[in-house]
This record gives structure tokens, sequence and C-alpha cells, in this order.
């Protein structure tokens, strides 16, 4: 059998010379099948650093911006990127801010900011920028929680009274309750004939799970200051509930629906006002019978606009142009505000953890047993989005 020939040793004139650098420049060999993770360590290293320098610049950013705020550095409109949705050519520019999902008060998870800060950050941002003309606030929401929602209008309204530029809200597939109450203020709203809407009111709803416990023989101890500490307590049983209970919780709703009427005959007088003003008489005004179908049911655009709750039927683009129009522009780019990704938000493509990721959660959202929003607070919200 013949031996295997293997290559003989290179040759001294073969093998290059070795360069004589400092001993800081030496990298010392990969371990043998290593080289793929040196690389991966090399990439990940530069981008930590990268992503450490660009964090320390924008915090710089933020103060130098709260500095010039007078020091009130409470939102992040500094961080936000502006993004341009068409660039049509002009100096000029209509903002879009969007409201999408349930609104909410509270941060997302991970420590970012909630839809409340978020939205106040998008004005923010908008007012100090010259150049924009209008906003269009792109609405799709079955509503959500009572403070949410009148922190958001708040918003809106001190927005366009401080600063006269108007906001126009496109309504999409759903502006139901909460996402009809931050719409209310807009000088302009535009519904889809099928957008949802209407469902003004507010709900409280939670579960009571006291004849659960009694068939598995769980019975709760309660030691109270006062009568009324466990009102509505989901583990008493119905007949123990004092006439006072509900009594003290139906006027606390009918003092928030009571507030969700005056919001809108407001918001909806002061935009016929403005509309006077300007000579334009194409839009609507609340109509006399408006507050007998203000009872929680579920209206169409089109019957929005006949009851004055919206004025005029169209999409987005309808939107864009009336703000335009509105704003007195011919053309403007069409922005919206982002907040930049860093390079530490790769690692959640690995997964994340939180102190909340040690909980354990049953989804029974097939069965519609799971509860989707926090429990035992006041909603201006689409019923079917409850539970």
């Amino acid at each position: 059998m013949q031996e295997p020939e293997f290559p003989s040793e290179p040759s001294a004139a073969a093998v290059p010379p070795r360069l004589d650098l400092p001993p800081r420049f030496h990298v010392p060999p990969a371990p043998r099948g290593g080289s793929a993770w040196r690389w991966v360590a090399v990439v990940l290293g530069l981008g930590l650093a990268a992503s450490l320098g660009a964090n320390l610049l924008l915090s710089a950013g933020k103060l130098a911006h709260a500095v010039g705020k007078g020091g009130h550095g409470r939102h992040g409109d500094a961080a936000l990127q502006e993004v341009v949705i068409e660039d049509n050519g002009s100096k000029d520019k209509v903002v879009v801010v969007d409201i999408d999902g349930v609104i909410s008060g509270e941060a997302e998870r991970g420590g970012g900011p909630g839809m409340v800060d978020s939205i106040r950050d998008q004005l923010d941002r908008a007012a100090d920028d010259d150049q924009v003309k209008a906003v269009v606030l792109r609405v799709d929401s079955p509503g959500g929680e009572v403070l949410a929602s009148d922190e958001i209008y708040r918003a809106i309204s001190a927005f366009q009274t401080n600063h006269d530029i108007p906001v126009i809200a496109s309504m999409g597939s759903v502006a139901a309750s909460g996402g009809y109450y931050v719409s209310a203020p807009c000088r302009w709203i535009v519904a889809n004939e099928l957008t949802i809407t209407g469902s003004i009111g507010v709900i409280f709803h939670t579960y009571n799970y006291r004849g659960l416990m009694d068939k598995i023989g769980v019975v709760p101890s309660v030691v109270k200051s006062g009568k009324l500490k466990d009102m509505l307590s989901p583990d008493k049983r119905p007949e123990d509930e004092l006439p006072e209970e509900r009594a003290i919780l139906k006027d606390m709703i009918d003092e928030s629906y009571a507030k969700f009427r005056s919001i809108i005959v407001a918001g909806r007088s002061w935009a016929a006002r403005q509309n006077a003003e300007d000579k334009i008489e194409d839009g609507r005004k609340l109509q006399p019978g408006w507050t007998g179908y203000a009872d929680g049911r579920i209206l169409s655009g089109t019957k929005a606009l006949e009851l004055g709750l919206v004025d005029e039927l169209g999409d987005f683009d309808t939107a864009v142009d009336r703000a335009i129009g509105l704003a007195g522009l011919e053309k403007a780019n069409l922005v919206s505000y982002q907040a930049p990704i860093h390079f530490s938000d790769l690692f959640r493509l690995f997964g994340k953890t939180d102190a909340r990721a040690q909980d354990i959660r049953v989804d029974l959202g097939g069965f519609g047993l799971q509860p989707r929003l926090p429990q035992g607070r006041l909603y201006f919200i689409s019923p079917v989005h409850v539970h």
C-alpha cells in the first residue's frame, strides 16, 4: 500500500517576514474552529460601543432640549426622528399621529413611553417645528381608559389652542367610545361610511367568582376599616352587596358620562365657530336629537355624519387633503415621528426578560374568558372589547 504524501515544510524563503509590531497590535490566533464566534463577538462589541455612544449623545440632546424648554424634560420629543411618508417637494409639513388599539395610560413593557406620553411627545415635536402646518390624527381604536382618553383629549385641545395648528381626525375601522372622545376636540372629523363609531358612554366591568369559590370550598377572610372598603369585591356574594355600593359607582359613571357629552358639545361647537370664521360651509353641526343616540350604541360613519358627530365621509387621503386646505396650503409633505431603534433592541430577537417574565399566565382567549383589560377601572370603550 502506497504511503500518503504530505507537503514538505516550506522553505525559509517562502515564509513572509513577520512585521515587528508593538505588543498591543499582536492579536493571538483564534482557537481552531472559533473564528466565526470571534467575529460575532467583535461585531457585538462594536455595536454595543456604538449604541452606548449614541445613547450618550441622545441623553445630551435630551438635556439640551430640556434646558431650551425651560427645564421641562418630562417627555421625550427630542428623541423622536422625523420620517417622510410622502414627499411632495414642499417646505411645509402635515404630521400624522396614530392612535391605534386600546387607549391606555400604562407604559409599554420594557419601559417605553405609554400611548398618552407618546402622543404628547409627538405634539410637542410638531409645535417646535415652524414648518408643521397641520396634524392628521389617524384613529383606529375601540376606546379605552377614561383617564387616558381625557388626557389625550386635553393634549389635542391645548395644542390647537396654543399653536393655531388644526388637527384633523381620520377615523379608520373603529373609532368608538374613547376613540371618538379623543376625536371630538379636532377641528375636522373624517369617517368612512362603514366606520364603527359612537358607543358614547362609560362602563365598569369586573367578574364575580364567589360561586366558583363556594363550589371548591374556598372561603374569603376579610378584615376592613369600613363597611364599604370591600365594595364590589369579586369574592363577595351578590346578595351581600350593600345598596350604597352600586349607587356610589353609578354616580361616578354618571359624572364621567356627563363629561363625555360635554366635551362633544364643546369640541363640535368650537369647530363650527372656526369653520364659520374661515367661511367653510360644508362642516357639520350637532343635530338636536344627537343625545338620543348617546346611549352606548355603535353608529356607522354615515349615521354619525347625519347626527353631526363627524364632518365628512372619506378615507385617510380625504383627511390629508382637508388638512392641507384648512392650513391654507396647496401642497405639503406628509411626515410622522418615530422613536429611534437602538442596537440594544436587537437583543429582543433572542427574547427578553423583565420583572414580570416569571408570571404564570393561562391563555383562555379562545373561550372568551381571558380578561384583556385591567379590571376595576372606568372605561370609554366598546363593550365587545371589555372582556
